[in-house]
């Protein structure tokens, strides 16, 4: 990344807290009782919130430090890189890897992210090249340029030909709206034409399909490959896939596979009643019987700074 200009812009994402939402602004009873209670439900919830409110401090401390101009978002999910005033040069968030993966969603290609650990004894932070302590040089390395990053292949996704997102960069989930129901489908990958080149209707607790940056989390937990981060390869891994006894009708055999650069996959729905997750439970999308999903390289990666050598190979 090459140095920004005199005064830059960033633009600071933050994480609401669990205590923030659920004690202080909905005042939930019930927690309120485990917290008193000093339940170990709870337990770590405001010592959580402690670190996290001091690391946004440390933050704010450290941006008037570097002469940045600063827009402050706590709303993750809606934050858009390409609504700030002017141009957008670096995106911080302060939280964990879900704060990340929110914003990563409203930002385009060319506009580089640096993930903050707010919290880094209560919260996972594999994106995170910067934590509580070190923010001001983390930040500083990212505007001088001397802060390296990695470029993120993101997946693109359509339903009956109309696109849903184009920068999915952990996984979707497509399964039964119950999940205690079967989940019945036809798989198909296409080649770069569209054409089929292998096909298989199955059953299922549902279909996990994901670029390289997932496939260390819900993907390898369900049995698929750990692929370097940079891979421009997609994956897909059949969440426990019903195997007849006997033999007869035959046994499914596209249960995991890689989806190839240029390479698609396409899902036709065989419930009524279906839902697609895209990167966790904030977007989700009903499909019914006779849907088509279709899963492709996007052509909108995501830079990540600070992830090193060992972390993309």
């Amino acid at each position: 990344m090459s140095a920004v200009r005199n005064v830059p812009n960033v633009c600071v994402v933050l994480k609401r807290s669990s205590w923030r939402k659920w004690v202080e602004e909905e005042g939930d009873a019930r927690i309120l009782e485990l917290v008193e209670a000093g339940d170990e439900t709870v337990r770590r919830m405001r010592p959580g919130h402690t670190d996290h409110i001091e690391t946004i401090e440390e933050t704010r401390n450290a941006l008037a430090n570097l002469g940045a101009r600063v827009y402050w978002n706590d709303t993750p999910h809606e934050f858009r890189s390409d609504e700030t005033p002017g141009r957008c040069d670096l995106v911080v968030t302060v939280g964990g890897d879900g704060t990340l993966l929110g914003a990563s969603h409203g930002i385009g290609p060319g506009v580089p992210l640096l993930g903050v650990n707010s919290s880094p004894a209560h919260s996972i932070g594999f994106f995170c090249a910067a934590k509580k302590g070190q923010v001001h040089e983390s930040i500083a390395a990212a505007l001088d340029g001397s802060l390296q990053g990695a470029e993120l292949t993101r997946m693109r996704v359509d339903l009956n030909g109309e696109p849903l997102l184009h920068r999915v960069l952990n996984e979707a989930l497509f399964c039964h709206a119950s999940p205690a129901a079967t989940s019945r489908y036809f798989l198909r990958i296409l080649d770069g034409k569209g054409d089929t080149i292998a096909e298989e209707e199955q059953k299922s607790s549902g279909l996990w399909v994901g670029p390289a940056a997932g496939s260390t989390a819900a993907q390898s937990s369900a049995g698929g490959r750990i692929l370097p981060l940079t891979s421009t390869r997609l994956q897909f891994v059949v969440r426990e896939p019903y195997r007849p006894h006997g033999g007869s009708p035959a046994a499914p055999h596209l249960t995991m596979g890689l989806v190839e650069d240029g390479q698609g996959l396409r899902i036709r729905s065989r419930m009524r009643q279906a839902k697609l997750f895209l990167d966790g439970e904030h977007i989700v999308h009903d499909v019914t019987i006779g849907d088509v999903i279709t899963m492709r390289r996007s052509s909108e990666p995501l830079t990540v700074l600070g992830l090193t050598r060992a972390d993309v190979v």
